[in-house]
């Protein structure tokens, strides 16, 4: 079963969900996050203490709005527009993630909280 949650980053609130997948519940068991993010073009991202592997559906074709934690970074990514390793729109993950979630509001909306000093992630009921 899916877990809604809010994503804070600045002043910007978005929806979202995270997945029934075993590195989503991983994630889930950590509610509430708070962290300082890291930006890579439009992706926030920061480590948090999961460890897993690269799951059977991992992934560096995510979506705008897609949620995903990087292995090999102990990280969690929030894709938001283009990354670096871009060519187009979409954004492009440093390597594989395991998309644990998704945006459901305007994704696009948090390149209004650039250079925001804290992240936080919480559940909503």
């Amino acid at each position: 079963m899916a877990v809604q949650i809010l994503i804070t980053v600045g002043s910007v609130t978005l929806p979202g969900e995270l997945f029934d997948t075993p590195s989503a519940r991983a994630v889930a068991t950590l509610l509430p996050i708070e962290a300082r993010p890291n930006e890579w073009g439009d992706e926030f991202y920061f480590s948090i203490p999961v460890t897993m592997p690269l799951e059977a559906n991992a992934t560096a074709g995510v979506k705008i709005g897609d949620i995903g934690y990087w292995p090999p970074g102990e990280a969690l990514a929030i894709f938001f527009g283009p990354t670096p390793l871009s060519s187009g729109n979409d954004p492009v993950p440093a390597s594989a993630v395991n998309v644990v979630g998704r945006i459901t509001g305007d994704a696009g909306a948090f390149k209004n909280a650039r250079g925001a000093a804290t992240i936080s992630i919480v559940e909503t009921i």
